[in-house]
């Protein structure tokens, strides 16, 4: 069988698919091209690919033997889920893995912008620091004690709640359903609507996927909602918050600050109006780069993609109507 992989990984998930498998490796840390996906995708039984390669149904088409699709990545907006159920092809990938890492990245965007630590490492290393110490000195906020809002509480959002537990907080959370009482009440956490987290809480965090329900989100009318003293956090897709909308909000000051991970267009364009601004943190989509995460990602990736060309069951399946379409056969 041949596998392809599209982007350099951790040498243990690779050798473990170069022992089984005739595989094409696109050896880079970048994206290959389009081009490159396509002439490479016609003969492969399986593929192991990044969030930033996009499989829609006019690619899916030419995988005439693709019997696996595995993604190292929890979000899956850059496959054809449909389509690939339709060709039966399974696609897998790696959730669970990954929650801690970017709960921690969370936070640490969290205090940055809470308190100026960015603008704080440019005032030193621009040499501006010329008084020991100010009173009024690049002053920041308090988050001990402070109103977190949780938007999406899933695995993510859920650890973000744990963390906060130990600053104090208060902690409102909105999705479409309410997490069981018990979940609640080991986080102190309270269920209530979009926009009274919004209007209430010193800071929002967002943990969504990226749906048609979610794209857009958080818009001018509910930045607006937003306390003027308050800060935002994405490190879910950027494509959930209207960034005309937040450069204005910042711009304008109907927020304090905001902390970014994910943008709409990635990587950022050279001449984004993000870039100006002093009162926003960014970060190159980095929530699961650790090295411990980013391992074991790629070990759970090669891990689904031989199960299925084994004719098991994988451990992470996205779309289980497949098994329906192509059963899978030992």
């Amino acid at each position: 069988m041949r596998v392809v992989v599209t982007r350099r990984i951790a040498d243990s998930a690779l050798q473990k698919i170069m022992s089984r498998y005739e595989v094409v490796l696109y050896d880079s840390d970048y994206p290959p091209t389009r081009e490159w996906l396509e002439s490479n995708i016609r003969g492969a039984d399986g593929v192991l690919c990044m969030l930033t390669d996009r499989f829609d149904s006019e690619l899916l088409e030419k995988a005439e033997r693709l019997k696996v699709l595995s993604s190292m990545s929890v979000g899956l907006d850059h496959v054809d889920l449909d389509a690939a159920t339709r060709r039966g092809i399974y696609v897998t990938y790696t959730p669970d893995v990954l929650t801690d890492a970017t709960a921690d990245l969370t936070w640490a965007l969290l205090l940055a912008a809470a308190r100026r630590v960015c603008e704080a490492d440019r005032f030193v290393r621009g040499g501006l620091w010329k008084v020991a110490w100010a009173p009024n000195l690049l002053l920041g906020s308090d988050v001990y004690g402070k109103t977190l809002g949780i938007i999406g509480m899933g695995r993510i959002g859920y650890a973000v709640a744990k963390r906060a537990t130990g600053f104090g907080m208060q902690i409102l959370y909105h999705q479409r359903h309410r997490i069981p009482e018990e979940k609640e009440r080991a986080v102190n956490a309270r269920y209530v609507a979009l926009e009274e987290l919004l209007s209430t809480s010193d800071y929002v965090t967002i943990h969504l996927p990226l749906t048609e329900q979610t794209k857009g989100l958080i818009n001018e009318k509910r930045l607006r909602l937003m306390k003027p003293t308050s800060y935002l956090i994405n490190t879910s897709r950027g494509a959930i918050v209207d960034e005309k909308a937040l450069i204005k909000a910042l711009k304008e000051g109907w927020i304090k600050g905001a902390a970014l991970d994910v943008y709409e267009k990635e990587p950022l364009p050279e001449d984004s109006p993000l870039l100006k601004l002093d009162n926003l943190v960014l970060t190159p989509h980095i929530g699961s780069a650790t090295t411990e995460t980013r391992n074991k990602m790629a070990e759970i990736a090669a891990e689904n993609l031989i199960a299925v060309l084994t004719g098991a069951l994988p451990r992470y399946l996205a779309n289980t109507d497949v098994v329906r379409v192509r059963p899978l056969v030992s």
